[in-house]
């Protein structure tokens, strides 16, 4: 399959997620008729036309099916240069809100060592800004800080990999000398995602002892440390232990949060609200086994850990500037946020 069938037939994912929430086969063939509305209006003679659903809503509602005669319009978006976003927009307040999110996927093996790990980023926007402002975004861009002469020990830097945009971006420019401009749309969406491909320390790091007494029962001790700065908190940490299939009886002691057994999924989960930087944890569970043993197909299933970390990066990227131009000279404030969560964070037992 061609790239360009794999980016249309991704687009169109996207758009239906928008109108129906789930993409689902139950979902298409109760809006059959919008489906066939969207792929009118997303292709023509097999090339890409309208693929922006903001602007897609403006004229192909959900709401209602039945044509009105002697009122339909085209859109103005549709016509302008900046197809995904309409004039005349205005605020009283004009902000822009900035999401930094990375998300770290990380294996590790059982004797302790780190098979993979990868950061992979994306800056989310929520913009609330009247008429057709110009954005100018600066990251601690690794090559730009090159470009300009600003490297060196002072500024830390990060090099991006795997960089894609939204496409109100100005690649010709980024091309030139990495900034990154563009002309938004209104409300949210996802400006860029990056990938970094760096040795990332476990930001949780966790320790396991299965002990087994056969025909009789399982003992699991589980230590668990947070191995980022003191200062930051993960919120929600969720902790999955995996147990035999045949375990039953639980008993849990924890020192801090709560465990739960969830049989369906044979594994314990440890929840711990809070969990602050440089903190240690333990976690002891006990379940009986049937007399009779059952024989091992497969190995043991890795650890899995959730977190999330606000105001935190992993990997120290920084919004250094957004600079916002209007032709009314209005003030606006951007406001930054970063966190840093789990993505796929395995770690293998013995």
């Amino acid at each position: 399959m061609s790239a360009s069938a794999v980016f249309i037939l991704d687009v169109k994912g996207k758009v239906f997620c928008e109108y129906f929430k789930e993409l689902e086969e139950e979902s298409i063939r109760d809006n059959f008729v919008i489906v066939y509305e969207l792929l009118d209006e997303l292709m023509d003679f097999g090339f890409p036309q309208t693929t922006d659903s903001k602007i897609l809503q403006e004229y192909i509602t959900q709401q209602s099916n039945k044509l009105e005669t002697g009122k339909s319009r085209v859109p103005p978006t549709v016509t302008n240069a900046v197809s995904w976003r309409s004039e005349g927009i205005k605020y009283k307040k004009n902000e822009v809100f900035i999401d930094v999110i990375e998300s770290v996927n990380l294996l590790v093996n059982a004797n302790g060592s780190v098979l993979l790990s990868e950061i992979v980023g994306t800056i989310k926007l929520k913009v609330f800004l009247s008429g057709m402002p110009e954005l100018r975004l600066g990251l601690n861009d690794r090559v730009l800080f090159e470009l300009t002469g600003l490297s060196g020990s002072k500024n830390k830097s990060v090099e991006l990999e795997d960089v894609k945009f939204h496409q109100c971006v100005r690649l010709s420019r980024f091309d030139n000398d990495r900034t990154i401009s563009f002309i938004p749309p209104d409300g949210d969406f996802e400006l860029m995602s990056y990938r970094l491909s760096t040795q990332v320390k476990p930001l949780i790091w966790i320790e396991s002892v299965i002990e087994k007494f056969s025909h009789s029962r399982v003992e699991i001790m589980v230590k668990a440390k947070g191995q980022f700065k003191k200062q930051s908190v993960a919120n929600g940490v969720e902790i999955s232990v995996p147990v035999p299939s045949d375990a039953d009886s639980p008993r849990f002691k924890t020192s801090v949060g709560s465990a739960k057994y969830v049989p369906e999924r044979n594994v314990v989960i440890w929840s711990i609200k809070s969990f602050p930087g440089g903190k240690e944890y333990l976690m002891r569970a006990h379940f009986g086994l049937p007399s009779v043993e059952k024989e091992e197909v497969e190995g043991r299933p890795p650890i899995g850990v959730k977190f999330e970390i606000p105001y935190f990066t992993v990997s120290g990227i920084q919004v250094r500037y957004m600079k916002i131009i209007e032709k009314s000279g209005y003030q606006a404030l951007p406001w930054v946020r970063y966190i840093t969560q789990s993505g796929d964070y395995q770690l293998r037992t013995s």
